[in-house]
């Protein structure tokens, strides 16, 4: 389902994918982790992309033609420092990505994608998007049903959450240690840099509980949402940092939130999805949005409310997106306007990027009452038609 300042720490890959307009679907992806390594030989294999990305020449892949089925990007950051991230978008879905790859580091990620047109993404790169092309045919059943369809967005969809998942562990673990450290700058952006995996999983977290302990609430809860007692995860830790501006005391909350994370990892990893509870967490994720995100209450500290709404929005994006294939049989008129919407709402948030704030985006508070009333009509525009899915792909 996140874009740091080689990222911007923004979640716009998803945002970027919908501009160029490619036209794909399906797909599974693992990342591995990034280690330092020279850059990998071009191989000449059409199920291989080689990725070299220099501050020069951008994000440049060694073939931009592939066949049909598995494909493996092997990527090597060599001296891109606003670069940190590779992703492959089909359409409005992020097939394949892998992140955490700052200069001199090199990973891979797998996918497996029938024929059509995709994009290689590399957020901050001097060159972002390159267009792929996948022919032939892959080795499959070829069974295009309404149950083939709804069985493939669910998996993948479960796949983005467990990636997502992942992300959030590892970045709260960063966190923590900024925490427990002496740079209060560093812990600022390490706060900046963990908060959109949750926002993107949102949907999927609030519904659980570790014993007795409510992991939503003690990851996400705001000041006055619970008992003083009681407050733990993200905010206290965003009050201290931006607000108080000292670490004193955080280490302990830095290590609770890390905790937590590890519990909704494992309460998360093996679930599985009916396409209605797509449907209707993209629908909570633009809820979250027009409910906290463009109202300023989310980071009434750090007042990064829009690195926040970018999460939700690529959360709900990706949701959508696995159930569309889907969808278009159903209702092509309500795919294409959801779609429609939704891309109108990515490129408005685009426009409030800033590359000088370390979340990406301009603080809630240089917004304008107006920008707050765009912002909330384009939410709409897209929580309207996307009511209608969960009934649509429920029968």
């Amino acid at each position: 389902m996140f874009v740091r300042p080689a990222r911007r720490f923004t979640l716009a890959a998803l945002t970027a994918g919908l501009a160029v307009g490619v036209t794909a679907c399906g797909g599974s992806s693992s990342g591995a982790s990034g280690t330092s390594g020279a850059q990998p030989a071009a191989s000449g294999d059409a199920h291989t992309a080689n990725i070299t990305v220099t501050s020069a020449e951008g994000c440049k892949p060694d073939r931009t033609d592939f066949e049909a089925g598995a494909i493996t990007f092997k990527i090597t950051n060599q001296d891109a420092t606003a670069v940190s991230e590779v992703e492959l978008l089909g359409g409005q879905r992020i097939i394949g990505e892998k992140e955490n790859l700052p200069p001199g580091f090199n990973g891979t990620f797998s996918v497996s994608v029938p024929a059509g047109n995709y994009t290689l993404y590399c957020p901050g790169a001097s060159t972002e998007n390159t267009a792929l092309t996948v022919t032939g045919t892959a080795a499959s059943s070829g069974d295009s049903s309404l149950t083939d369809l709804y069985a493939t967005g669910t998996k993948e969809y479960a796949t983005y959450i467990n990636d997502q998942v992942g992300y959030l562990v590892d970045s709260t673990k960063a966190l923590d240690e900024a925490l427990h450290g002496t740079d209060l700058e560093a812990a600022q952006t390490a706060y900046a840099k963990a908060r959109p995996y949750y926002e993107k999983i949102e949907a999927v977290a609030e519904s659980f509980t570790a014993g007795s302990t409510d992991l939503d609430a003690a990851i996400d809860a705001r000041d006055g949402d619970v008992p003083k007692s009681q407050w733990t995860g993200f905010h206290p830790i965003e009050k201290g940092l931006f607000q108080d501006k000292s670490l004193k005391g955080l280490g302990d909350l830095g290590d609770g939130l890390a905790a937590n994370a590890a519990k909704l990892q494992d309460l998360t990893k093996d679930l599985t999805y009916q396409p209605y509870e797509l449907a209707n967490g993209a629908q909570e994720l633009l809820d979250e949005v027009a409910g906290s995100k463009i109202t300023g209450e989310e980071e009434r500290y750090s007042h990064i409310d829009l690195l926040d709404f970018s999460g939700n929005l690529e959360g709900a994006q990706q949701a959508f997106a696995d159930l569309q294939p889907a969808l278009e049989q159903i209702d092509p008129t309500l795919s294409g306007q959801v779609s429609t919407n939704f891309t109108a709402l990515s490129d408005l948030l685009k426009k409030y990027e800033a590359a000088d704030e370390p979340s990406g985006y301009k603080l809630y508070g240089d917004l304008t009452a107006a920008d707050k009333r765009g912002f909330a009509a384009a939410v709409k525009a897209v929580q309207e038609p996307l009511s209608k899915v969960a009934a649509k792909v429920s029968h």
